[in-house]
């Protein structure tokens, strides 16, 4: 048996493990040193930025690791803690309880099984076209907007100011006002975090940049006393193990969470598909994407039973997993028994000074915001780079529910504007063929006298049909000598509702008050049965229906030849 035979055999638990071959454990384990080494600060970072205790985040951390890799499909995916969902919640149970205190981590750890249920369901249910209702515009004015939201409450940190709470306007005022009290260490610290950080990207994704700047920054800190300096360090870790369970729970907990749960939910669910998708093997076809899905709902879950927060699919992490050889989740899975074996030691992240986790964040932040689609968003439509725009400002400014919303809503009415009104075009046949094409088009298609051809290629409804009957005028009215024939290629008509076949009733009274005769070619049978049901099959005529649109154009032509 091949090995992708081998691998490709059904397996409850443990996929990415099926057929395991000696020769992936060398790859494996550098993968795994590889993750271990950026996990450790991002998760303490992001732990930081939802608002939770530092050691909380290498929590999720393991939790989602394990339930992905049991669960899972994908062999490199690597889940935990998110610096893009994290904002998102931080938020909003800031607004049930205040941030850090023991209610605020008894509702995250509820609205980490909670939105774990939901991104579950809709894996077992198959239910992922949920997250196609997020266009590409979307997503990424979604993912710059969130890139704000994190480098604004970092501001403070990497300043040494004091932090403050509000609306991102109001916390971006309140740094331009005190910017001149910005402590100097925490700058230099901030900025040598980041020259880190940036460097070991452009020379080598796997170099750990992140952690050099980690235990560098807190060397400095421990050797120099910089806490006399006002640099604020992290504090007391608490490493012991966590309480099992879910804290708090009620119905009124659960009532609370289920909003931002929802927005969660959407965003996990859109970030985990594209992730598993773009780090799919090759060869290996497209991945199981509602076991992905599976995966790291239960993931979410036991992160909310340990005491954790959410989780999902890390683009960064999965790309450096992908980058150092990882072959299957043992990668994963051997990163997370490292970090149970650290946590016991997590004391000695006391002097990290939060400016550090304040510049990896910020860096994170750079990562997510994708520019280069957003140049070409804009380059393609500015119709929809404007949704990209929209949806941005009101992430960032009013808050994410409210820009999920906002972009879901204008990008349904800009499709809605765009099936209302839809081209019709006049077809002209190619010379000495069967072959009809767009006359606008430039080409050498050829109109025949007498016979207007008209296609047009969407299902006729209420929106559009008044649209359809003039643009029926217009090429009718354009062919100058009135007609004695209107044939209308309706291959994309493949729906018309009972507005549609009042107004194409219509355009039939107007067509026989000119003596028009009009046929039908590649009508589809559900059309064709709504047309029925409407009266207008038998008001046309069964003969006046044509396979083809070169049939349909001999049939009724003075001048079939087309000369």
């Amino acid at each position: 048996m091949s090995e992708g035979q081998q691998r490709a055999k059904p397996r409850p638990v443990l996929t990415s493990l099926a057929g395991y071959q000696r020769s992936w454990l060398g790859p494996d384990v550098l993968a795994a040193l590889t993750l271990l080494v950026i996990a450790v600060p991002e998760q303490l970072a992001t732990s930081r930025l939802a608002g939770m205790p530092p050691i909380t985040g290498l929590f999720a951390f393991v939790a989602g690791t394990a339930l992905f890799a049991l669960l899972g499909s994908n062999p490199q995916l690597s889940v935990g803690a998110d610096s893009t969902i994290a904002p998102l919640f931080a938020v909003a149970l800031s607004h049930l309880a205040p941030t850090g205190s023991s209610n605020y981590v008894a509702l995250a750890g509820i609205l980490a099984v909670v939105v774990g249920v939901v991104v579950a369901a809709v894996g077992l249910l198959r239910l992922g076209w949920i997250a196609e209702f997020l266009s590409v515009p979307i997503i990424s004015g979604f993912m710059a907007g969130v890139a704000v939201i994190i480098v604004v409450h970092q501001l403070p940190d990497v300043l040494g100011l004091t932090s403050v709470s509000g609306t991102t306007a109001h916390r971006v005022q309140a740094v331009l006002a005190h910017v001149g009290r910005a402590n100097g260490w925490c700058v230099a610290i901030s900025a040598g975090v980041l020259v880190a950080v940036v460097l070991a990207e452009r020379v080598d994704r796997r170099l750990p940049g992140a952690l050099v700047g980690l235990v560098g920054s807190t060397l400095a800190v421990g050797l120099g006393h910089l806490q006399r300096h006002g640099v604020v360090v992290l504090g007391a870790v608490a490493h012991g193990w966590p309480r099992l369970g879910v804290h708090g729970l009620s119905a009124h907990s659960v009532v609370q969470v289920l909003p931002v749960a929802g927005v969660v939910a959407l965003v996990v669910i859109s970030q985990s598909a594209a992730t598993s998708r773009a780090f799919a093997e090759e060869g290996e076809g497209r991945p199981d994407i509602g076991r992905d899905f599976v995966g790291v709902g239960m993931g979410s879950v036991a992160s909310g039973l340990v005491g954790s927060f959410p989780v999902d699919a890390s683009p960064a992490r999965t790309a450096a997993v992908e980058s150092a050889g990882g072959r299957t989740q043992l990668s994963g899975l051997l990163a997370a028994a490292a970090v149970l074996v650290l946590v016991p030691a997590a004391g000695v992240l006391h002097d990290v000074p939060v400016a550090t986790l304040g510049a990896v964040l910020i860096f994170v932040a750079s990562r997510i915001v994708h520019w280069r689609q957003l140049a070409a968003i804009m380059r393609f439509d500015l119709v929809e780079f404007a949704l990209a725009v929209v949806t941005l400002l009101t992430v960032a400014l009013v808050g994410v529910e409210q820009g999920i919303a906002v972009a879901v809503g204008l990008a349904i009415l800009d499709r809605t504007r765009l099936s209302a009104r839809p081209s019709a075009h006049v077809l002209g046949r190619l010379p000495g063929t069967t072959s009809w094409g767009p006359v606008s088009a430039g080409g050498p298609q050829a109109e025949v006298p007498g016979t207007v051809v008209l296609l047009f290629a969407a299902p006729l409804y209420y929106a559009n049909a008044e649209h359809f009957r003039a643009q029926v005028a217009t090429a009718v009215h354009r062919a100058g000598v009135a007609p004695g024939a209107l044939v209308l290629d309706v291959i994309g008509m493949h729906d018309i509702d009972f507005t549609g076949t009042q107004v194409l009733s219509q355009i039939l009274d107007d067509m026989d008050k000119a003596h028009i005769t009009v046929v039908m070619s590649r009508a589809g049978g559900h059309l064709r049965q709504n047309l029925e049901h409407a009266g207008l099959l038998a008001r046309i005529g069964a003969g006046h229906f044509y396979p083809s649109v070169d049939e349909a154009v001999r049939a009724v032509s003075s001048d079939p030849s087309g000369t």
